[in-house]
């Protein structure tokens, strides 16, 4: 499988959704599509990484937490990445965060960060 084909699936909340972190991070800008993830709801942390502070412009960073409840929903994008593209994203993503598979409203299979 080549690994610059369009084939991975990212539910994004937060920062990767911003313009400038998408170049940054991925060299351009990601197509993306809305859906929603039950069961989680998001809180705020702080960063200190400083590069991840400095490309965000955002000390206070969203962290997704299940809770198991279906009616709690975090509404987002999935980025349409390559596998190059979702590896550059586990570099982006500071050690607090754990990317999973998930299952969104829409059925569709995908990974997140979650905290």
């Amino acid at each position: 499988m080549s690994t610059t084909a369009t084939s991975e699936r990212l539910f994004s909340y937060g920062t990767l959704l911003l313009p400038q972190v998408q170049l940054d991070v991925f060299g351009r800008r990601i197509d993306s599509t809305k859906d929603v993830l039950a069961g989680y709801h998001v809180q705020y942390t702080e960063i200190d990484d400083t590069r991840v502070v400095a490309l965000s412009g955002l000390a206070t960073h969203p962290v997704l937490r299940r809770t198991g409840n279906t009616s709690d929903k975090v509404t987002g994008r999935v980025l349409a990445l390559t596998l190059d593209e979702l590896d550059a994203a586990d570099e982006y993503e500071v050690s607090l965060y754990t990317r999973v598979a998930v299952v969104l409203q829409s059925g569709r299979d995908a990974w997140a960060y979650v905290g």
